[in-house]
């Protein structure tokens, strides 16, 4: 039973994260750790995976629960074990019989429910890091994305689109610029007919024609993703939901004085390998 506790401690420590360090190191070397993480931050996860990897090879020449040795002698008087968890023997007799046991401390119900909840924690750690091994990466969804849109445009990017906006250089504004620069921009004819040529996957308008062209923005991790939308004014039937495609068109303002995109072309495409923005 000790053998087994020992071995659930070494999983649950250096086979965790070795597993989830391996996943990384492939995931970098595909090139689809992108799916997960800012390409910015691609180093220090891969330098750090390789770090996990070195310590988890030297932990091999510890022996099984060594992790649990405190580094210091516990044979002094000062560190005796209480009475009730030692055996004594009658210093006048040999005979086995004479041997004192002293049982443990019975279980109490906090001890009972703190092994409850690191089993409980043990077995779904592992099932996730398994499931992150057994499945392929992807990306997070359009459905999520609309469950994420606050109507709100991105966070970060608001002054500095529109300060570059208004140098008239739009040429690499992603659809978070645009959207940022839609939803704050207090002279929306200074964008009017500019040319775009944005990608994105469509969600569906929120004012009623054509469709929304969305796409998420990641500052750090999938964890922050943001949902990032501009309008387009797509005469007939817009495309299904979770479709990408690549819009060319030029930006215009509506009847309501606010801006949208009237395309001149509108082609469905592949998810690319990068689908977000940062």
């Amino acid at each position: 039973m000790r053998e087994m506790s020992r071995l659930a401690t070494r999983w649950l420590g250096v086979g965790l994260a070795s597993c989830l360090a391996v996943v990384t190191l492939t995931l970098t070397l595909t090139g689809r750790l992108a799916l997960y993480i800012n390409p910015d931050s691609t180093w220090f996860a891969a330098g750090m995976s390789v770090v996990v990897l070195i310590g988890a090879v030297l932990s091999f020449l510890l022996p099984l629960g060594a992790e649990a040795d405190h580094g210091h002698d516990h044979g002094g008087p000062a560190h005796a074990e209480p009475p009730a968890l030692r055996r004594r023997i009658d210093a006048k007799s040999e005979d086995s019989s004479e041997i004192v046991r002293h049982p443990a401390h019975p279980p109490t119900l906090a001890r009972s429910l703190g092994l409850a909840a690191t089993v409980t924690g043990g077995v779904a750690a592992s099932a996730v890091v398994l499931f992150i091994l057994v499945l392929p990466p992807a990306s997070l969804s359009a459905q999520l994305a609309m469950s994420r849109d606050v109507g709100a445009p991105p966070l970060f990017a608001g002054a500095d689109a529109v300060a570059l906006a208004s140098t008239g250089d739009t040429s690499s504004f992603g659809i978070g610029a645009w959207a940022s620069a839609f939803a704050t921009s207090t002279n929306p004819d200074a964008f009017d007919g500019d040319t775009v040529t944005l990608t994105g996957f469509v969600t569906p308008s929120t004012s009623g024609g054509g469709f929304a062209l969305t796409r998420l923005v990641i500052t750090h991790c999938v964890i922050d993703a943001q949902t990032a939308s501009v309008p387009v004014a797509a005469d007939g039937s817009a495309p299904e939901t979770g479709q990408w495609v690549t819009v060319s068109g030029t930006v215009r303002s509506n009847a309501d004085g606010k801006l949208e995109i009237a395309p001149t072309s509108i082609a469905p495409i592949p998810e690319p390998q990068d689908p977000y923005e940062y």
